[in-house]
């Protein structure tokens, strides 16, 4: 078995992929490490865990390697340049020259959704244009990776009435994949936020499709599985496949969160890009007789980051470089949840290449 999975990530962000991906490939942290890795913010995770027992070995010691990343924005690309010195930075994912990209195994993302230009009209990959996954698309395309993960918010399977995540579907299934895709809940994976996002999983159909989902606790007596099931479509199967099945959840007025207070016992709101307080959407929090906002530290580690993950970068001249805490709030809540993306990285890390 090959003992690496070489990846390339897109709209990488402030490496929420990446560390989920290093931390699969640590099978024995140290017990400090595993302590810090589990801090809180002053709210108390009372879900049960997703995460990799660390108690017993790991079925898989494959690491994972980042031969580059793809991320315009100024300031999460100098977070990139300081915690990967290392590793590539392609920039603006619609200047990617394929040729010029080095073989990989692996193409992950949390793509940006916007409206696509013809969605419904069943023709795919077309359907797709002037989008930002057909950028992912095109580079699948070109380069043939036996896996794509992706991550979206969970509105993505509502969206236009589900015909934009038909298209995404229909999309990859044209390019030979089989697809599998399920709404994971960060609360079930160690960090005390209720944040639902949904994950793609793409095989190469000629590969064979890996069991990477449904990733969930099993219920001993029941044989259940706890959450949602996923839902799974092969490549080029008939248009009737692409029937999006979603519950349209409430409107609320705008900045809804913002005005209300919630306590620090428990779990939090979903983290934004405002971070929190008035101005934001992730609301105010009373501590011990104080009304405050989330600090950008709290933020972090109710995405898994360790302690001011985003506090520093280091700009295109190498020199450090402080990041306010406005940019902070805006990575931090742009991100994906670090302990998501581990568990479902020990999941591909088991997959036998070329199945």
């Amino acid at each position: 078995m090959k003992n690496e999975i070489e990846y390339f990530s897109m709209f990488t962000g402030v490496g929420g992929f990446e560390l989920g991906f290093e931390r699969a490939g640590d099978t024995q942290p140290s017990s400090s490490e595993w302590k810090r890795r589990k801090g809180r913010p002053g709210a108390v995770a009372k879900q049960g865990s997703l995460l990799h027992d660390r108690s017993k070995p790991s079925l898989s010691n494959r690491k994972f390697k980042c031969v580059g990343f793809s991320e315009i924005d100024k300031f999460a690309g100098q977070v990139l340049a300081h915690r990967f010195p290392d590793v590539r930075n392609y920039g603006d994912a619609t200047k990617i020259d394929p040729r010029e990209l080095p073989d990989f195994d692996l193409l992950c993302g949390g793509f940006p959704c916007q409206a696509f230009s013809i969605a419904g009209k069943r023709r795919g990959f077309e359907d797709s244009r002037g989008t930002l996954f057909r950028e992912i698309a095109r580079i699948v395309k070109a380069k043939r990776p036996e896996t794509v993960l992706l991550e979206n918010v969970q509105g993505l399977l509502s969206h236009e009435g589900g015909k934009t995540f038909a298209v995404i579907i229909r999309t990859l299934g044209q390019l030979g994949y089989d697809v599998q895709w399920m709404v994971l809940n960060s609360k079930l994976f160690g960090v005390p936020q209720n944040r639902k996002r949904v994950f793609i999983v793409a095989s190469l159909g000629e590969k064979g499709r890996p069991e990477v989902l449904p990733l969930g606790q099993v219920n001993e007596a029941t044989a259940e599985l706890s959450g949602e099931q996923a839902n799974t479509v092969k490549a080029n199967e008939g248009p009737k496949s692409y029937v999006i099945e979603y519950q349209q959840l409430p409107k609320r007025g705008k900045g809804a969160q913002g005005r209300r207070i919630h306590k620090v016992e428990g779990v939090s709101q979903t983290i934004t890009s405002k971070g929190g307080g008035l101005g934001g959407t992730t609301g105010l929090y009373l501590d011990k007789a104080r009304i405050r906002k989330l600090t950008p530290k709290e933020c972090e580690r109710l995405q898994g980051f360790p302690n001011d993950w985003t506090r520093f970068g280091v700009d295109a001249d190498g020199q450090p470089v402080a990041m306010s805490d406005t940019q902070r709030y805006k990575q931090v809540g742009n991100a994906v949840t670090v302990n998501v993306i581990e568990a479902i990285a020990r999941k591909l890390a088991q997959v036998r290449p070329g199945r």
